[in-house]
Parts: C-alpha cells; structure tokens; sequence
C-alpha cells in the first residue's frame, strides 16, 4: 500500500482510507465481522480509517474502537460532526456549544485520547464559521484533536473559511473531503483546484458512487432500496449514469480490470487526492477493493474516460449530498 502526505499536516497515509459507515448496523450488521474487517484493512497495509458521529447513531465509532484496541498509534484516525446527534436542536451543527460535547462523546466512542482528524462534516448556515473555527482551534491546542477538516464544502466555503483562520488566528481546515467518482466529476471544477491553491489535503468518498461503479446488478444493491431516488432510472440524471456505466464496463473490460478497480484508480489519477475512502459492507467487498491497490490507468484511458464522462461533471447532480440553503429554501429566492 502506497502512501502520501496528508496536506502540511505531515501525516502520512495510505492511498487507501477504511471508511466505516458500512461496518455498522448501517450495512453490516455483524459486529465482529466489522472488526475483523477493519484487522483485515489494517494487516493490508491501511493507515487512514475514517468514521462519524452519525453513522448508525454512534455505532460505527464504537466498532472502530473496539477493532483499534491495541493498534491506535499505528493509525490516523479521523471522524466527523456536523449531522443531528438526538431530538435536541441542539445536538447537532457547529456551534461551540455542540462541539465541546461532540467532541468528548466521539473520543469515548473511540475509546481514545486523541482524534487526529476531526471534520464537518457539512457546512452549517446558522453558525458563523468564526465561532466553528474558535471551537475547533481550542480543541487542538488541548491536544484533544491534532487536525481539522471539512466536508463536501463547496469551493467557495473553503476559501471563505480559510480567509477567517487567517483574519482570526484559528486553526485553518487542513483538508476536504468532498464526493468524487467517474459520475461525479463536479468537484474538478473548484473543490480540488482550491484544495491545491491551499494546499489541503483531499480524502475522497463514493468512489463507487453508492453501487453503481460496483458492477454488480443495481436492482439487488443495498443502497438501491434506502435511496430509490438515486436510482430510479426513469429520471434523467439516472438514466445518464446507466448510459455512462454500461460503456465503462466495457472499457474496463478492454482494459483488463473490474469496474470498481477503474473506479477508485480515477480517482487517485487526479493529482489533488491523497486518500480515497473505499467503503466495503463485508470482508468480500474488502478484499476485492484491495486487489485493486496499485491499479494505475495510462493517459490513453483517462482520455477515453473523458469522452464518457465529461471533466467537472454531475451526471446526475443530485449525487453530492448537499444543497446549498438559496436552493433547498425557496424564503430566501423572494422577498
């Protein structure tokens, strides 16, 4: 397993990040084969294990907590906050008061000291970001956090919040992690190149764009019955993505590699990615995914790629999981 330089942080991790959403009741609802699964990630050479607060209601922190006992310093450990916690409105967002605790329920989830990734995981429109970043800042100096990132933050809430470490003196967002996969290209257009222009690190998720890229048959994927909207191929977008499937199995086929090998080579072909999160629900979908570790694609390929799925674009744009609040809140179009 290759490594790279998370951002400036000098954090080195593999090319390949254990996501944990699915090693919980989320997908796998076997506790001890998700930590074996995570044992089986780790003995492949995975140093990068990412998770949230709000995957399975804590659930999934708790798996990783149990699989990393014994082996904490050996890994880069990063979760996030951000999604409701409980019923309470306050239990949720990026507000100080939310992230002092969220924080403390995390590292007791994890059964750890230190987390040395924390990210929001979505921008929060109700908090000044000077108040997140204050919160955030304070964390590290305690040595409770040793990082700090966001997620799926459009390119210019990375830039504005890069602006407000530097005027305030806070700790700056030392990556991003944004949805990025052969049919979702969108982040090519601004969220990677203003990652580079601040020299963040990128971490990667949906690279098999939640079970298309799998190749296996959609109608019996996990997530096709919990998101029947992102796959409904009556609408357009996913109608696109079909399209756009059907002809990069064949040029994966022709190219001598499995689709989901393709799908996670793309991604780290691109040069402002240093992880990609590859999120197996069974040990199967593990060790299929690491088979493709060091899979790189020529020139040619990635050329032919383009003329498939064009660069810095959402086959179906509803794929990167956030809707900024002037379009999901018709109030604010209208006096």
């Amino acid at each position: 397993m290759k490594h790279r330089t998370l951002g400036g942080t000098g954090i080195s991790v593999s090319e390949f990040a254990l996501g944990a959403m699915m090693l919980s009741p989320m997908g796998n609802t076997d506790p001890d084969e998700s930590v074996r699964a995570v044992h089986r990630a780790l003995d492949a050479g995975i140093n990068f294990v990412d998770t949230a607060d709000m995957y399975a209601a804590g659930e999934s922190e708790k798996i990783v907590g149990r699989a990393l006992k014994g082996r904490r310093d050996d890994v880069v450990l990063a979760t996030k906050f951000f999604h409701p916690m409980g019923d309470d409105p306050n239990q949720r967002g990026g507000s100080r008061r939310w992230i002092v605790r969220a924080v403390e329920e995390s590292l007791r989830r994890l059964g750890t000291d230190r987390i040395d990734l924390y990210q929001m995981h979505r921008p929060d429109p109700a908090t000044d970001l000077d108040e997140t970043l204050g919160a955030l800042s304070d964390l590290v100096r305690a040595g409770k956090v040793l990082a700090v990132g966001s997620s799926t933050f459009p390119a210019e809430q990375i830039v504005e919040a890069q602006w407000v470490s530097e005027r305030r003196g806070h700790v700056r967002f030392r990556t991003e992690q944004p949805p990025y996969s052969l049919l979702s290209r969108g982040v090519e257009a601004a969220v990677l190149p203003t990652a580079q222009r601040y020299g963040m690190g990128v971490l990667t998720w949906g690279p098999l764009s939640a079970g298309w890229l799998s190749g296996r048959d959609l109608s019996v994927s996990s997530r096709a019955s919990l998101e029947t909207q992102k796959f409904d191929l009556s609408l357009p977008g996913n109608a696109r993505k079909a399209e756009a499937v059907a002809e990069l199995k064949q040029l994966a086929a022709e190219a001598g590699l499995s689709l989901p090998h393709l799908a996670t080579a793309f991604v780290l072909a691109h040069p402002a990615v240093t992880s990609v999160i590859i999120g197996p629900r069974t040990l199967d979908q593990l060790t299929g995914l690491l088979e493709g570790a060091d899979v790189t694609l020529s020139a040619d390929l990635l050329d032919r790629i383009d003329a498939i799925v064009p660069p810095g674009i959402d086959l179906n744009p509803t794929d990167n999981y956030y809707v900024p609040p002037a379009l999901a809140d018709a109030s604010l179009r209208r006096r």
